[in-house]
């Protein structure tokens, strides 16, 4: 992509919910950096809680703009998918013809809405697939195969179409784990030379630079859904107490867990997760040295990133993942599984450990660190370092920016 002098574009992101998780976090970025190098941002939602999102939402740096928060999310709890789809094509026609038009339009995570994105045909169409949503969804019944199936097919044909009937200009993905599972995925569009992009998430370095310590803290940060497996956090904290009390009298009661992370009580996997936790904390005879903090503010999470001595990331096979870049940036080593998007972000054995999904080696690796103090500080170093080269808000801004104007120069 060669250097060129920036056009000020009307840009328009939609984005299925506007709360708060990695997807948001990225979508959040994308419009401040946009806005930055002097584009005029709307951003389009379904949904958006004053009360529960980022806060820079609210600071005017770009427009957010709800259409069609009085339709459902599910129906009984079931059709997600179905109900998902009805209202960000809702959100779609309302972006066309009840606002501006745009040059470029951003559709993140759902393609359905790409062939109606299409509609005004002098726009430039870029889709960002975080994962294929085939591969989140659950297929373990007939009843729930015969369901997804044709939302299955609905998503891999609107992702790519053929020139002309619907082909967003330019597809984005996460990581390099995204990409090759995009291709394993959508082997037709694959077959085509279609292709995806890759543009890692960012995050924002000068928010960590506050005050750090290293207290003798372990801190998990994850929304409370049962796919993060925050449960192996639990677990290797428990099986912890065996080599922290064979080792030097060190006192086992002086390590704590901080467990915290989104957490939406419209959501009954959350409110259900949350309490399968606090029952297996009992369980493992640990409860009283973890707290738990359900949608703690960006305040509290940077305070919970500043005093811990290392953060655990337990998804097993995540697309790409935040967390590891903040607490990175916030000088802690993160111990996370040897899979995924994970393994393309941390540096094993100088910014964290990467281990595999199992409370043992977990729990090796927060030996390590409770057995050596000075370790947490040289990794955290070293790892700041790491995402402050690779990673930053202002890297992903500026590979963004040249990924739009390369889409908005195309057959101009």
């Amino acid at each position: 992509m060669g250097k060129r002098k920036s056009p000020n574009l009307r840009i328009g992101i939609i984005h299925p919910d506007l709360g708060i998780g990695g997807a948001e976090r990225l979508i959040v970025d994308a419009a401040l950096e946009l806005a930055s190098h002097g584009h005029n941002v709307h951003v389009f939602t379904a949904h958006h809680d004053r009360n529960r999102c980022f806060e820079e939402t609210l600071s005017g740096s770009f427009q957010v703009k709800v259409y069609g928060s009085f339709l459902p999310r599910h129906i009984f709890h079931r059709f997600h998918a179905v109900c998902a789809y009805i209202r960000c094509i809702f959100v779609a026609f309302c972006m066309l013809f009840l606002g501006e038009r745009f040059d470029v339009i951003i559709a993140d995570q759902v393609s359905v809405v790409i062939p109606i994105l299409r509609l005004k045909k002098s726009t430039k169409i870029v889709f960002y697939c975080h994962f294929p949503d085939m591969l989140l969804a659950r297929h373990s019944t007939l009843l729930r195969r015969l369901y997804r199936k044709p939302i299955d097919m609905i998503e891999e044909l609107t992702t790519g179409l053929s020139s002309g009937m619907g082909l967003s200009d330019l597809i984005l993905v996460n990581s390099r784990f995204t990409a090759s599972t995009f291709a394993n995925t959508f082997r037709s569009l694959h077959s085509r030379g279609i292709v995806p992009e890759i543009l890692y998430p960012a995050v924002d370095i000068a928010q960590f630079d506050g005050p750090c310590s290293y207290k003798m803290n372990f801190l998990s940060l994850n929304r409370f859904e049962r796919k993060k497996n925050v449960a192996l956090a639990i677990s290797a904290f428990a099986m912890l107490r065996n080599n922290v009390d064979g080792s030097s009298g060190f006192d086992f009661s002086k390590l704590t867990l901080t467990i915290a992370g989104g957490f939406d009580p419209r959501l009954p996997e959350n409110v259900e997760n949350l309490e399968e936790l606090k029952r297996l904390a009992e369980t493992e005879g640990v409860s009283d040295q973890i707290r738990f903090f359900t949608s703690c503010s960006t305040a509290t999470r940077n305070s919970l990133l500043s005093e811990c001595m290392c953060v655990i990331y337990t998804p097993k096979d995540e697309h790409f993942g935040i967390v590891p870049l903040e607490a990175m940036a916030a000088r802690k080593p993160v111990i996370a599984c040897n899979c995924g998007g994970p393994v393309e972000t941390i540096k094993d054995g100088v910014t964290g450990f990467l281990c595999s999904p199992s409370s043992v080696e977990f729990s090796r690796a927060m030996f390590k660190l409770v057995s050596n103090p000075a370790l947490s500080a040289n990794m955290g170093e070293a790892a700041r370092d790491h995402v402050s080269r690779s990673f930053s808000r202002k890297v992903f801004g500026k590979r963004l920016n040249r990924y739009i104007n390369d889409v908005y120069d195309t057959g101009k």
